[in-house]
């Protein structure tokens, strides 16, 4: 089957996941071609696969320029009045800045259609349910192919209008049986059309790490690895290891990642007095992040907000023998048993952090033991074999034709 792979500015330093995805899509006998809105200039992606992908991937942005030659006046006039029809059905067309928005959407839309047909696509799943999802879907109006969708967070990340987006959608996947209930409680899409799933990971590379480890008793050497924003919650952390390097525990803190919040976290840092206890290093590329998680005690992800759902920094390091810290928000609790294979705390919980914190360094055996069953879990339940499978089950079993 050839499946079309649509991910917004791709590639970017977070999108290893869905090279992983596509590499075991292809493995599985699928002939994946990779599309993408526009490609991010200049590309910083750290990761070895981000110049061959880029080369093989398809943008939408800025569009072929055979896309109006090779269609008539007429034919071009029906597809501007559907997609005209399919934009005055959102909330929000008033104004300059809508109708830029319309043609972008209308000409990517165009581009999309007109790729499909010439390289015979028969679905097209969409890593977004953002305008990405709009250009997908006002292609399905073209006469473009089949498409369906995953829902990464929150939906009120991702705009409005969802109800008009899903619509002719084939299933819409969520990644957490919350954004299920947000899907239901908030829009048209039935139960049948969505898909609880994840976004799984490779466990060969990880199930290795951890010879590295030292434990001491009394120390820990715990890491984040995300984007530097202030809903991922650093700060919670770095206040409560204050208060454990002040109540006699050595604790040291890498923070891996970039993004706009960097320099007010230097500034607390600073400010906590924590200077030489805590590492920024920057953006790492995959081979880094893991002899990092190799090293490390502990990972912690204390997240707050809106925004996370199934976090892959999280199946990644119960992967790699890594005791997790995690916030109770978005699917943290389906992948967690805390006490068993990780320690769940509330958002924003300081405290707890520290509890945390001091359980892992003074305990070094129950730091090992929960280690052991989250590389377990993982193992049992996070592989990206897996959640590919249920992927091209929902292609096939929500299988249409496509419209000529």
């Amino acid at each position: 089957m050839k499946i079309g792979y649509l991910i917004p500015e791709f590639p970017g330093q977070t999108h290893v996941l869905f090279w992983r995805e596509i590499r075991a899509l292809r493995a599985a006998g699928a002939a994946v071609r990779i599309i993408s809105t526009r490609k991010p200039r200049p590309i910083t992606c750290r990761h070895e696969f981000a110049q061959p992908a880029a080369k093989e991937t398809h943008y939408l942005v800025p569009p072929s320029p055979r896309l109006f030659l090779a269609r008539d006046a007429f034919r071009l006039a029906r597809n501007y009045r559907i997609a005209a029809s399919y934009f005055r059905s959102l909330s929000n067309t008033g104004g300059s800045s809508a109708r830029v928005r319309f043609l972008g959407f209308f000409v990517a839309a165009l581009d999309l259609t007109d790729w499909a047909r010439r390289n015979g696509i028969e679905h097209v799943h969409v890593h977004s349910c953002a305008d990405a999802a709009h250009v997908v879907a006002m292609a399905r109006k073209l006469g473009g192919p089949p498409f369906s969708l995953t829902l990464h967070g929150d939906l009120d990340v991702y705009g409005a209008d969802h109800d008009i987006k899903m619509a002719d959608a084939a299933f819409v996947a969520v990644v957490g049986t919350h954004l299920k209930e947000q899907l239901l409680a908030r829009t048209r899409v039935p139960g049948h059309r969505i898909l609880t799933s994840f976004m799984g990971i490779e466990l060969e590379s990880l199930a290795l790490l951890g010879s590295e480890r030292r434990p001491r008793q009394g120390a820990l050497h715990f890491v984040t690895v995300a984007r530097l924003n202030p809903m991922k919650g650093h700060l919670h952390a770095l206040r409560a290891m204050r208060r454990g390097v002040d109540a006699g525990l050595e604790l040291h803190y890498t923070i891996a990642g970039e993004g706009p919040h960097e320099q007010a976290l230097r500034a607390s840092v600073r400010e906590l007095n924590l200077d030489g206890r805590v590492t920024f290093t920057g953006t790492l590329a995959e081979a880094d992040v893991l002899r990092l998680l190799s090293k490390s005690d502990a990972f912690i992800l204390p997240s707050v907000g809106l925004g996370e759902a199934w976090p892959v920094s999280v199946m990644e390091a119960m992967a790699a023998g890594l005791p997790v810290i995690a916030s109770r928000i978005g699917a943290t609790p389906e992948m967690i048993t805390s006490g068993v294979d990780g320690i769940l705390v509330s958002q924003g919980d300081e405290a707890a952090i520290l509890d945390a914190l001091t359980l892992l360094a003074n305990d070094p055996g129950f730091r090992k033991s929960l280690g052991e069953r989250a590389r377990r879990t993982a193992e049992q339940r996070f592989t990206v074999t897996a959640s590919t499978g249920a992927l091209l089950d929902a292609i096939h079993s929500h299988r249409v034709t496509v419209k000529k």
